[in-house]
């Protein structure tokens, strides 16, 4: 039986490239569900001047593949512009790496889907969207797909944990039904507005608990 890894994909394993987190990034995401197993962070720095990606860093909580992708990712956009790191595929990564086992090729999607959504977070922070689709509570419920109840590994939409959205005049008021003085309670605001406030067209955004 033929071994499923190619070399590359042992190297970016054993010695991944890039691990860890950037002080104060200007862009960051999170792709991914501890539920299924994989999941992914990207931070990035950029120089405004040439609209590059100066730094990148990845943390990759999953499998051999999982951290070989988010691995070679960095490596394919470091130095490039925003408009070429985004053009990168989750093909070109598995090429890059030689191949991946086709069971584990939603690992390159999530690699490169994590550093599309870091961009957009630059992009939105400083206000750089072009596409610039009008902030709808359907939008808002979108992003907080990515938030994860930390008791479920779930995020908090699957989980039922947002029992109110309520947008008026450019403010969003995201209503969360737990606590306020839940353990996670804090994480979760802080992790929340990292989603909302950055859209292009929200004046204030809050977010509430049920007790």
């Amino acid at each position: 039986m033929k071994f499923p890894y190619s070399e590359t994909v042992l190297e970016h394993f054993r010695h991944p490239r890039n691990v860890g987190k950037i002080e104060n990034p200007d862009g960051k995401a999170m792709e991914g569900s501890p539920a299924c197993g994989d999941m992914v962070s990207v931070h990035i720095k950029v120089d405004p001047a040439a609209n590059t990606i100066s730094d990148i860093k990845f943390e990759s909580y999953g499998c051999a593949s999982n951290i070989a992708t988010g691995s070679i990712i960095t490596e394919l956009a470091k130095g490039k512009t925003l408009d070429e790191a985004r053009k990168i595929t989750w093909k070109d990564a598995s090429e890059a790496l030689g191949g991946l086992p086709k069971i584990k090729v939603h690992c390159s999607v999530l690699a490169i889907g994590g550093l599309r959504s870091a961009i957009r977070n630059y992009e939105e922070r400083h206000g750089l969207v072009k596409e610039k689709v009008p902030t709808t509570k359907e939008v808002v419920r979108k992003r907080l797909k990515k938030v994860m109840n930390p008791l479920t590994g779930l995020d908090l939409v699957r989980t039922n944990l947002i029992k109110e959205i309520e947008m008026k005049d450019g403010d969003v008021r995201v209503v969360i039904d737990l606590p306020a003085d839940h353990q996670f309670a804090s994480a979760l605001k802080e992790e929340i507005l990292e989603k909302v406030e950055p859209l292009w067209d929200v004046k204030k955004a809050v977010v509430e608990f049920t007790e």
